[in-house]
């Protein structure tokens, strides 16, 4: 149930009682009033109008802008009748309004719908129209006027904070849901799916030929599905393989990936859930256990020059180097390393290619910190394999200002 839902039926509640209370008010005084047939005519208004709205006052949805407005009008409009229907002397000696104490059950209803500042709007022309009744500013008057202020403004208030209660335990329902199903889908894939792909993985290592290379796929599937598993990120590809000619091919299909990319266009990325598509058999990746949060474009150029750095191990180093993937969340930056067991990089071979047009790093991988406000830096030794760090601030705009 909702917390607001016994907040609109107390506000409901409150109509009509009140309705009932001014009714009686005049009831008890009829005969002091000069012109009793305005008050008469109005308090017929005010009661058709306080039942027959009560399905207004039922929740937020139906507590429409045109309702409100029409119910804070009749409120105004009862205060600026009591000169015409009572004296000045009863007035004076601070005598009720003719819709009373229903006023605040109007300006209350803008504090549910909108919170302080709307109940602060309604608590306005209320004020005035006091002011006007009364014909000068006593002390009862305004006394009255500011304590409707006040108390409207602290409902309005506790309802916004109600309200954002409310989402938060939504979100945690939801986390904790969601949390739940995942723990018993890694119990089934446990003890059903990862067994077969390491069994499958070790099977095909003792046959050799085209079954090592299934037991390979199988092997970086595994683990890309424990990594899933355990720490809730999507990986990034769908790996298939397709027996033709006698050959294994490998497709990855990366559909799942770009349209991930266009929902979380509009907001933060976690970079580790880009970075998990590089996970396997041959490639570790250590991460934080929080959410590293950068701007959705800032996280997709910096996956993309980690994909690039993998696809220079690949190249350069052969399909079976290994290399690793080190995330670090720092205060001021996001630091990430892509290491490999290659043989390294002769010196002076990243300029020779850059002269021969070849521009993987230059433009792939530097190229793409560069834009974004970060820093690539390469450090090879021959023999030792090669180590790539990719660096982006926080606040890439300060950067790039204070590099010029």
């Amino acid at each position: 149930m909702s917390v607001e839902l016994p907040l609109w039926r107390a506000l409901a509640g409150y109509r009509v009682l009140t309705m009932l209370y001014a009714v009686g008010l005049f009831a008890t005084a009829y005969d002091r009033f000069p012109r009793p047939w305005i008050a008469v005519a109005y308090y017929c208004v005010l009661c058709v109008w306080t039942l027959a709205t009560l399905p207004r006052v039922a929740n937020a949805a139906s507590c429409t802008k045109r309702f409100l407005a029409v119910d804070l009008a009749l409120a105004v409009t009862g205060i600026l009748l009591t000169p015409l229907a009572d004296t000045q002397a009863r007035i004076a000696d601070d005598g009720p309004t003719l819709p009373s104490i229903w006023t605040a059950g109007s300006v209350l209803a803008f504090a549910l719908k909108g919170g302080w500042r709307w109940a602060a709007l309604a608590s306005t022309p209320v004020a005035v129209a006091n002011l006007i009744e009364r014909g000068s500013p006593a002390r009862d008057t305004v006394h009255n006027v500011i304590l409707v202020w006040v108390a409207s403004i602290a409902i309005g208030y506790v309802v916004e904070v109600a309200r954002a209660s409310e989402r938060t335990l939504a979100r945690a329902l939801e986390i904790e849901a969601a949390t739940r199903e995942r723990e018993r889908l890694a119990r089934d894939i446990h003890d059903g799916v990862l067994q077969v792909l390491a069994m499958v993985q070790r099977r095909g290592a003792v046959l050799g030929g085209e079954a090592a290379e299934l037991g390979r796929l199988a092997g970086e599937q595994e683990v890309a599905l424990r990594t899933l598993v355990s720490g809730g990120l999507v990986p990034v590809s769908r790996v298939s393989q397709d027996v033709a000619d006698g050959a294994v091919v490998r497709m990855v299909d990366d559909e799942a990936d770009e349209d991930g990319a266009e929902r979380d266009r509009s907001g933060p990325v976690d970079l580790r859930s880009l970075l998990a598509r590089w996970a396997g058999s041959r490639v570790s990746l250590a991460e934080p256990g929080a959410p590293v949060l950068l701007p959705s474009g800032v996280a997709r150029e910096m996956a993309a020059a980690v994909g690039a750095a993998l696809d220079n191990v690949r190249r350069h180093a052969g399909e079976d180097a290994r290399a690793w993937i080190l995330v670090e969340d720092e205060p001021e930056c996001v630091l990430v390393t892509v290491r490999d067991d290659g043989p390294g990089i002769p010196e002076g071979r990243l300029a020779q290619a850059e002269g021969e047009g070849r521009l993987g790093v230059a433009q792939s991988i530097k190229g793409r910190l560069r834009d974004i406000g970060g820093t690539a830096e390469l450090v090879s030794v021959p023999g030792q394999g090669t180590e790539v760090e990719l660096k982006v601030p926080r606040n890439p705009k300060k950067t790039k200002a204070e590099s010029r």
